[in-house]
């Protein structure tokens, strides 16, 4: 899981940890912000199965390719993913609210990595940034296995800054 990369702008290239684990996975989700649509284009030829929805910083390009909200099934596990959630107060449960046939929601653009649960059981991740880390420590992308309705083995990935 990945969202906020910001191509060419934030960095010149995705990072080598995250074409990694880009190359294993079996689904690659993309929660907006890309900014440059060579990462789209990139980002399909190389994923298994990309999901993706554009940000506010996408242009009309990457737009006309990706929806704003989308909804798929991985193994059972309904999710959803939106660029934008609001503010950090009361998230939980106005999304709970909004995508109550979820089981997990994956959001970006605030590049702050988020992991919290409703009361009702829906699942709220986002990923941070693995190009712009703001005010966190590091870049950092997700990983997870969804398997039998399940979502399990959720690892928040940094990506240690590099010095030229």
């Amino acid at each position: 899981m990945i969202a906020d990369t910001h191509l060419p702008k934030r960095a010149k290239v995705l990072p080598t940890e995250l074409w990694s684990a880009i190359d294993a996975a079996d689904v690659v989700l993309h929660a907006g912000d890309w900014v440059d649509v060579a990462t789209l284009d990139e980002l399909e030829a190389r994923s298994t199965r990309l999901e993706g929805v554009y940000g506010n910083n996408d242009g009309p390009e990457l737009r006309s390719r990706l929806p704003e909200v989308a909804r798929f099934d991985v193994e059972r596990v309904r999710f959803a993913m939106v660029h934008e959630t609001g503010a950090s107060s009361g998230r939980e449960e106005r999304m709970a609210r909004t995508f109550d046939d979820t089981d997990v929601l994956v959001f970006g653009h605030s590049h702050i990595p988020w992991d919290s649960q409703s009361a009702s059981g829906l699942r709220l991740l986002n990923p941070g940034s693995p190009t712009d880390r703001r005010r966190q420590p590091n870049c950092t992308f997700l990983t997870a296995v969804a398997d039998a309705g399940e979502l399990r083995d959720v690892e928040l990935h940094a990506i240690e800054r590099r010095h030229p």
